[in-house]
């Protein structure tokens, strides 16, 4: 369906949203409990990822589609590859079939699990024919996603001999594998990382047995979701304050670094005990350069990308390698969206480079919708739908499939509505 996002003047100030439980955190935990049933967990995600990585945790079929969700296939082709004795079929849309998965499944075949791949080679759909595996040492390429790595480890302690896995080349996405590590660490699995090699323990006993763990665990609100609101204020007036709950100073995710990043747009964070505040303090002067290494955090690059374009500011953004293989081609899909818009970019396999732009920011006098008659299409990515909404502060727009949202934050057009954004189906 398509929404008309109207020009907004400026957001009601100080307005105070509650973001859901971390995607990431979510589904990494729904996958412990389904090891370790002791565990309970709290906040979870309310997004149609985290619903269908439960459900398909929860199901009894020999056959689960799960769509559009990248993180479940890779989660879930390591999890039925160690349950004994059950056969499966793991496939997805059109373009998980397009998306690979091999580096995963051969580092669990050398392991001794038994994947077949039922169309593509390399690709899903998979058969998987689970089996208790004993093997306990893996290497696997770690320049293409961290998900392939994390599958492994969320594993691992279900392992007979635990996991010893070695790491081959640059390694993407670092946080997204600590936050794995800290999440092991928090329910008492022993795991370390030196170098490029990852070790994790079994534990062949349920949890909190023999130790002090905590059973019951709370998911910290989503940082991804908590950057379109960053681009929101930095595209606002000095004053404006929005403020989002619940979010930890320390936090395991690693699109926290927002905090650090928006400082360059003139957004100042405050941590309060359960909160973040969000407050423009600061205007540009339009003559900026961002220049950002992504490669620990390339889910928030849609959403700087547009807020650059927003500002008409320049920005180079690197380590966007892992882009191409998401639910679009997200760096074709941003430079054939913001160049719709009369901006200018120049793409590489790995690399955004956006020209400053002030020609777009004299759109804001113009009447409602003109000059902007194609809508921003999609691309069944609900990043790209959340990443361009914040541009109604600039100017009336279109977004096509608006509810591609409810991948990962089903509310956050009641969220924009409260905010203050006038919104037209």
């Amino acid at each position: 369906m398509q929404i008309t996002l109207h020009k907004l003047k400026k957001i009601n100030h100080n307005s105070k949203i509650t973001i859901t439980g971390s995607k990431s955190e979510s589904n990494r935990l729904l996958l412990l409990q389904a090891l370790y049933p002791e565990l309970t967990i709290e906040n979870v995600s309310n997004s149609d990822d985290s619903q269908l990585m439960m459900n398909a945790l929860k199901s009894k079929s020999d056959f689960i589609d799960i769509h559009h969700a990248g993180t479940a296939m890779r989660f879930l082709t390591a999890f039925f590859s160690i349950q004994d004795g059950r056969n499966m079929t793991l496939t997805g849309s059109q373009r998980m079939k397009e998306r690979p998965i091999k580096i995963l499944v051969e580092a669990l075949k050398s392991l001794g699990a038994d994947i077949e791949y039922l169309e593509n080679t390399g690709f899903p759909p998979l058969k998987i024919n689970g089996k208790k595996i004993t093997k306990s040492k893996a290497t696997l390429q770690a320049n293409v996603s961290s998900q392939y790595i994390s599958a492994l480890l969320l594993i691992a302690s279900k392992l007979e001999n635990g996991l010893e896995l070695t790491l081959e080349g640059e390694i993407t996405s670092v946080p997204y594998i600590n936050m794995t590590l800290s999440l092991l660490d928090e329910i008492g699995v022993e795991s370390s990382f030196v170098g490029n090699t990852i070790k994790v323990k079994p534990i062949p006993i349920a949890i909190g047995t023999n130790n002090q763990q905590p059973t019951t665990l709370t998911v910290e609100s989503d940082w991804s979701s908590a950057s379109y609101f960053y681009s929101m204020v930095a595209l606002s007036e000095v004053g404006v304050e929005i403020t989002l709950s619940s979010y930890k100073k320390n936090s395991l995710q690693g699109d926290s670094s927002l905090v650090e990043i928006y400082k360059k747009f003139g957004v100042t964070t405050v941590h309060n005990k359960n909160s973040i505040q969000l407050k423009k303090t600061s205007i540009l002067n339009g003559k900026e350069q961002i220049e950002l290494d992504l490669t620990n955090s390339p889910d928030i690059a849609q959403t700087i990308a547009v807020t650059c374009f927003g500002l008409g500011i320049a920005c180079d953004l690197t380590g966007l390698h892992t882009l191409k293989i998401k639910e679009t081609d997200r760096l074709v899909a941003l430079k054939t969206e913001i160049e719709k818009l009369g901006g200018e970019v120049a793409i590489t396999d790995k690399s955004l480079h956006l020209k400053p732009n002030r020609l777009f920011l004299q759109e804001i006098n113009s009447p409602p919708l003109e000059g902007f008659g194609e809508a921003v299409a999609t691309y069944n990515d609900h990043r790209m739908a959340m990443a361009f909404a914040p541009l109604a502060l600039k100017t009336s727009l279109f977004i096509e499939d608006a509810y591609v949202v409810s991948k990962s934050y089903p509310t956050f057009w009641d969220d924009l509505k409260t905010v203050g954004f006038k919104i037209d189906k």
